[in-house]
């Protein structure tokens, strides 16, 4: 086995470990941690948040008033990534934007190009 097996074995031990941490995985007998498994693809430009997504993540103070996110432990130059990425929501039933699904309740983690959700109606 090489390093970079185990690196990527590491990592992905780490996030998990760090979701459990802050409370976004239930780790109770016999549920699974996930309900779907979404794809994240990559649009041209960014989707637009939602007035209502903006003015919950004002209320907890991820965005400031002029309007800019302000997501603890994401770099710059990943959140400008992830705002041109999107997801298909299996919740709403619609595109998404992946900075609104990585606030979202629902959201456990992001592995390879995929997103853990719990799949909770909203």
């Amino acid at each position: 086995m090489n390093l970079n097996f185990f690196a990527k074995l590491f990592i992905t031990t780490v996030f998990i470990l760090i979701s459990h941490i802050y409370g976004r995985c239930d780790m109770s007998e016999g549920e699974t941690l996930h309900k779907y498994l979404v794809d994240i693809k990559t649009g041209e430009k960014s989707i637009k948040l939602t007035d209502q997504a903006k003015e919950e993540l004002k209320s907890v103070g991820m965005m400031d008033e002029k309007g800019k996110l302000k997501l603890k432990g994401v770099s710059p130059k990943m959140l400008k990534r992830m705002k041109t990425e999107y997801v298909d929501c299996p919740v709403l039933k619609q595109d998404i934007g992946f900075v609104q699904c990585y606030v979202c309740k629902n959201f456990i983690s992001r592995i390879k190009g995929q997103v853990y959700c719990k799949g909770d109606p909203l």
